[in-house]
């Protein structure tokens, strides 16, 4: 149900485009009004998301660690799986978000005959997060162009090294194909295996749908529509300037295109997206383990009257003399 739903919503978004440009003539509400109003709603909803996560009190530390912790001199500690130090945390950090270090290192379990349990390896998933991630932030790059006049030749080296497999014109950008590629896999791997699509909901679906119209409606775009791509310059040019104006002749494909994306940064505060801000709060990965060097004390916690042993051997010794009991003090 939750598959059908979301894919049924990615094509009600897309028929409102085809309703609204080209029956109701709405240019100026979807080149315009619709994108500034989504952006806005990115980046009010993510400071929102995080003041709220930051507000959350983490009077413990409860790191997640896959190593020796920091204890003797003599017994060699894991700086990095469990780190003690603010560097330690940083480098497992950088780790963990530039290559996806946990997911590098997830095991798969599987029932077999017997009944046996068996881990294995699930080294795919790995390569097709990275894949699908550094895809995005190239292909994210890449469009920076429409913003920048003239265009950072940082951005020109982005290009062509994505473009360096030229096999025809236009230029066929690796990333273009490796990101399609990437999203079918991530779709795939809930429909296939039957663990992943029982847990899976609407949530789960609905932004790979979402992902992957932006992406194919990009390829239609470049490779098979003909796109007026000086007035899609000239567009995002007047947003930057905030003098927005909606050139004539510009293709449906490219208000479908940015309808998509709209929806998508409207819909990426209130979503699991939000995993790209929420790892760098998590206390999990973000806190050295020093539970042993430091005695970490609950700030919010009442007093609670304790009766310690030394009271309690005052008040008992003689019973417990008697009963043969060792005390500390006779």
């Amino acid at each position: 149900m939750g598959i059908l739903f979301s894919f049924f919503a990615v094509v009600a978004l897309i028929v409102v485009v085809f309703v609204g440009v080209q029956g109701a003539n709405l240019h100026y509400l979807f080149g315009v009004i619709i994108p500034f109003a989504a952006f806005i709603t990115f980046i009010v909803g993510i400071v929102y998301r995080v003041f709220r996560w930051g507000k959350v009190p983490v009077p413990f530390r409860i790191p997640t660690t896959g190593g020796q912790q920091t204890s003797f001199p003599w017994i060699k500690a894991s700086r990095i799986d469990n780190p003690s130090s603010a560097l330690g945390v940083a480098v497992r950090m950088a780790l963990e978000v530039l290559l996806f270090r946990s997911l590098f290192r997830n095991m798969r379990s599987e029932l077999r005959d017997g009944p046996k349990l068996s881990y294995a390896s699930s080294k795919w998933l790995w390569l097709g997060g990275i894949a699908f991630h550094y895809t995005f932030l190239i292909i994210l790059i890449r469009h920076m162009r429409l913003f920048f006049e003239p265009v950072p030749g940082i951005i020109k080296i982005a290009e062509s090294l994505d473009g360096f497999f030229q096999v025809g014109a236009p230029v066929v950008y690796v990333t273009d194909v490796v990101f399609l590629g990437a999203v079918t896999f991530l779709f795939l791997r809930r429909v296939v295996i039957p663990q992943l699509r029982y847990i899976s909901l609407a949530a789960d679906y609905f932004p790979l749908f979402l992902i992957g119209g932006i992406g194919v409606t990009g390829v239609l775009m470049r490779y098979f529509f003909k796109t007026d791509v000086v007035g899609i310059k000239e567009l995002t040019m007047g947003w930057i300037t905030f003098s927005p104006v909606v050139p004539q002749g510009i293709h449906i494909i490219f208000y479908v295109h940015l309808f998509l994306v709209s929806s998508l940064l409207a819909y990426f505060p209130m979503s699991k997206l939000m995993h790209m801000a929420g790892v760098f709060l998590s206390p999990t990965r973000n806190l050295a383990n020093t539970n042993r060097a430091e005695l970490h004390v609950n700030p919010w916690n009442y007093p609670v009257k304790v009766h310690t042993y030394e009271e309690y051997e005052d008040d008992y010794r003689e019973f417990m003399k008697s009963a043969g009991l060792p005390v500390e003090k006779e």
